[in-house]
């Protein structure tokens, strides 16, 4: 029988992280400390992201090295990243470090910058670096507008967010017609608005334009957002009820990213500075990342909800 260092964890739900008779059973019982639980990384870096502060104290003091990376972040990283403050102040007063540079350049101490808790690591290091001019303009940009789109439901919704193209100009690239009178609110009226009728809204904005569809992918696909973005970039989502959001990015008309996650707040060990900060400002938030991901400022939901500048009717793509 083949034992591995999962096997102490087996059976473990996330809200477990948090009942520390719980982990500390599994830790008298011989479960490693150090083990890396399926991909997600050690029970350290697990408590510090869904557990419980007492939790992370616990396996804190059990580990080897609090600031162990996994997959070039450390339990603090993690905490901070997640707006858990107070497994990060556990995770501190056990000794992490908060500015060691990790994914992007980024020390937990830094990067708490950003987000809901700017002084938890104060007092400031003079020898450190704080926030660029840019960066604490993507801050406050995303602040505003998270703000001005607002909550919504957008299950089902297809979306381009496309820099520096207008919506009529998005229309002749797509070879697409305006929609008008009747045959708009037949569709629109059907028990699946917009689905299967290649009919499609286009709202300018600042810094673009915004292609949507109430319910369907159509938009989403490779041909149509690389035809959107020759010359430029755009981001499009698939608000998928089965699978979550799906996200596609495309420059200059080929497609780069796919299948991604929109506010799913991922990151991984290759990513830029840049990529960083943008999953840590709109975690939770997929359609203000799209728009985000391109440079568009919407002033409100309009232009994803509707009425739109036009409706447009897409010819047949492969």
């Amino acid at each position: 029988m083949v034992v591995t260092k999962e096997a102490g964890w087996v059976g473990l739900s996330w809200y477990d992280w948090s009942d520390l008779g719980e982990i500390r059973a599994r830790l008298d019982s011989g479960a490693d400390p150090h083990a890396d639980l399926w991909h997600e990384g050690p029970p350290l870096h697990l408590a510090a992201e869904y557990g419980s502060p007492d939790v992370v104290a616990e396996l804190a003091r059990r580990v080897g090295d609090v600031d162990t990376p996994y997959e070039g972040r450390s339990a603090l990283w993690r905490a901070v990243f997640a707006h858990r403050r107070d497994n990060a102040l556990a995770l501190v007063a056990a000794g992490a470090d908060p500015w060691r540079p990790m994914t992007g350049g980024w020390s937990p101490g830094r990067l708490s910058l950003a987000g809901p808790n700017p002084g938890l690591f104060f007092p400031f290091p003079r020898d450190k670096p704080s926030l660029s001019e840019a960066e604490n303009a993507a801050v406050v940009e995303a602040e505003r507008l998270i703000e001005a789109l607002g909550d919504f439901e957008y299950e089902g919704l297809g979306l381009v967010c496309v820099a520096g193209v207008t919506a009529a100009e998005a229309a002749r690239r797509l070879g697409a017609t305006v929609a008008e009178g009747a045959g708009i609110d037949g569709v629109l009226d059907g028990p699946y608005p917009g689905e299967r009728a290649g009919l499609v809204a286009a709202t300018d904005v600042p810094g673009g334009c915004v292609v949507s569809q109430r319910r369907g992918h159509e938009v989403t696909s490779a041909d149509v957002i690389n035809r959107l973005s020759a010359g430029t970039v755009c981001y499009a989502m698939f608000a998928d009820p089965k699978s979550g959001n799906l996200g596609y990015g495309s420059r200059h008309g080929v497609v780069e990213e796919r299948d991604a996650y929109p506010g799913g707040g991922l990151v991984s060990p290759d990513s830029s500075s840049d990529e960083v900060l943008t999953a840590f400002l709109y975690q939770g938030e997929a359609v203000a990342y799209c728009c985000a991901y391109v440079g568009l400022r919407l002033t409100d939901a309009r232009p994803v909800l509707g009425p739109p500048d036009i409706w447009l009717h897409l010819p047949p793509h492969d």
